[in-house]
């Protein structure tokens, strides 16, 4: 009998001992760190005010990407482009392009020295109205909104590229374009 008393103390005394551990424990953690409620959400789910905030996010998201599809300036990222690894990524192009000088159009014009050249102005080959229509040089926002979607930049081209996602390797393809030339043309 007295060692079956003993071991429901034992028991008891444990229980007891974890919850005195356990109030300490956070007595320690609120007297090392204090807490401090935030002034909004840090990520609000909508509800309470009928889904705005995901409508509000959407709306700036849609701001930062820019008007009609805008891709975000290639200026700064040409800066810090490579074009070595442009050359690597323009070799999905090299099906339908040349680069070299004095190269042969193919499906796709020569594009030597197509930074600041006149668009639609490759002698002997057959552009499509879309890209004739655009008219101006290729500027290197005008290359940077061609290669992230063709079919955007120039309703009803032939070009059947879906495009360059994303903006550092759009740069360095650029930036590998633009050392296909006699005389780079300036960054911007």
């Amino acid at each position: 009998m007295n060692g079956d008393s003993l071991f429901w103390n034992k028991i008891i005394g444990s229980v007891l001992l974890a919850a005195l551990i356990a109030m300490t424990a956070g007595l320690v953690s609120r007297i090392l760190y204090e807490p401090h409620d935030l002034e909004k959400p840090a990520y609000a789910i909508g509800g309470g005010d009928g889904g705005s905030g995901a409508k509000e996010e959407a709306a700036k998201a849609a701001a930062a990407k820019g008007a009609a599809g805008a891709p975000q300036p290639i200026a700064a990222l040409l800066a810090a482009a490579d074009p070595a690894r442009g050359q690597k990524a323009a070799k999905k192009c090299a099906a339908c392009h040349s680069f070299d000088k004095g190269g042969r159009n193919k499906v796709g014009p020569n594009l030597w020295d197509v930074v600041g050249r006149e668009k639609a102005s490759v002698a002997g080959f057959k552009y499509s109205t879309a890209l004739k229509e655009k008219g101006g040089k290729w500027t290197y926002e005008d290359l940077n909104r061609f290669l992230l979607k063709p079919k955007d930049y120039a309703k009803g081209t032939k070009m059947t590229f879906a495009g360059i996602k994303k903006a550092a390797d759009r740069a360095n393809v650029i930036a590998f374009l633009r050392s296909r030339s006699d005389s780079p043309r300036p960054l911007p």
